[in-house]
């Protein structure tokens, strides 16, 4: 397993550190995490079991299946869970009893929940906002893993003049492009908190079949390929002068990019390019209005104006009763982090957040139109880490 990158002590001490910090200033007496996102991000591990972290001290990772796997990754101590039955007093032999504890309610299942209430008789209170905050900030060496899978994808776009045309069909197109991330490293997951909400690759689809609505939260859709995952690409042919949708997303050490960029085997019509053109203009206003201390919402409500002057208001992220309320989230483990843009949220945004910022308008009948690049807040605004070519992919025929 030497081969296997393994994540630097110092950042899951830092981590760990922050989150002991948070639990004293609010009083909690130990975090126990269950969510394997959370578990990898304070130990290392994707390994199954239950991490308890106390507000002083070592941390615990008691695992299920693999310990010998679990001891070689996990940078912080781990022991066998053993019997469910008697955890909770090993727990309490080890680290004392626990008057409050902090669990992920978020994503618990309410069973769970009860059952580990019961093991340690103690009050317990949600910290997924606290986690979840944390996470929203990267490190120096999140906002790498992130550049290396920025690089990646870039590989991807400079090939699809290469690959895209008429011969294909959407699930074609989103296999040559899986494939390709997929020898080239990508885990093939792409890990959402949401519940009920699901993603591999993005959304890699065309023409009317892109405008199809779906239960997926974002402006695109897709036909997909059966009413069991109703979204993405189809069997749908790729056909000339028809927007061609290219959201799709990599990931690097767990890490992923989210971008989106647009192809045609022809041209566009006008209204379509002008559409493509208010995208990217919504995209620079935001990056220079994106900076430390700016309400979250400020940026959604601002692109709000812009699409209102545009005339597009109609087609902005959606259309109809499937329009998303939207205009960006944060990505890194999973691809629906915090922050949000949208309006309610006025967090402010903090250096080194990490946020996906997509403006595309839906059009009925006619295919999705848009933009998306992944962005680091920095002192003087949002930092793109995407970095590929913004212009439209013209494949002749």
């Amino acid at each position: 397993m030497d081969f296997l990158a393994k994540i630097p002590k110092e950042e899951i001490i830092a981590r760990i550190t922050l989150l002991q910090t948070q639990l004293r200033y609010q009083s909690l007496s130990a975090a126990l995490l269950t969510q394997n996102v959370d578990i990898f991000y304070y130990t290392g591990s994707m390994q199954n079991g239950l991490l308890y972290v106390p507000q002083t001290g070592e941390p615990i990772f008691y695992v299920k299946k693999s310990v010998v796997r679990a001891k070689e990754e996990s940078k912080v101590k781990v022991e066998p869970l053993g019997r469910r039955r008697t955890l909770g007093e090993r727990m309490i032999e080890t680290f004392g009893k626990p008057v409050s504890i902090g669990l992920e309610l978020d994503v618990l299942p309410y069973q769970l929940a009860v059952r580990y209430q019961n093991m340690l008789q103690a009050q317990i209170v949600d910290l997924s906002p606290v986690i979840r905050h944390q996470r929203s900030i990267k490190s120096e060496y999140e906002q790498t893993q992130i550049e290396e899978a920025a690089k990646l994808v870039d590989q991807v776009i400079q090939l699809l003049p290469t690959w895209i045309s008429t011969d294909l069909t959407e699930v074609e197109l989103a296999a040559k492009i899986e494939y390709y991330l997929r020898v080239n490293g990508n885990i093939n997951l792409n890990r959402m908190r949401g519940y009920n909400q699901e993603l591999s690759l993005g959304m890699i689809t065309s023409g009317a079949a892109a405008a199809t609505p779906t239960y997926f939260d974002g402006p695109a859709g897709g036909l997909g390929l059966t009413v069991a995952s109703p979204q993405g690409a189809s069997q749908k042919k790729l056909a000339k002068n028809e927007p061609i949708l290219l959201d799709f997303s990599t990931v690097v050490e767990g890490y992923m990019i989210d971008q989106t960029r647009m192809a045609v085997i022809g041209s566009l019509d006008s209204d379509l390019e002008q559409a493509y053109q208010v995208s990217q203009h919504i995209l620079r206003e935001v990056e220079k209005i994106g900076v430390p201390g700016t309400p979250c919402e400020n940026l959604y409500l601002h692109a709000l104006k812009m699409v209102k002057e545009s005339g597009l208001q109609d087609y902005f992220m959606g259309f109809g009763d499937d329009q998303a309320k939207f205009l960006g989230h944060g990505v890194g483990l999973e691809i629906d982090e915090l922050p949000i843009l949208a309006n309610g949220f006025k967090q402010p945004l903090q250096e080194n957040m990490v946020i996906a910022i997509e403006p595309k308008f839906t059009f009925p009948d006619r295919g999705v139109i848009g933009i998306e690049n992944t962005y680091v807040v920095k002192k003087e605004g949002l930092k793109s880490l995407s970095i590929s070519n913004e212009d439209i992919l013209k494949i002749g025929e």
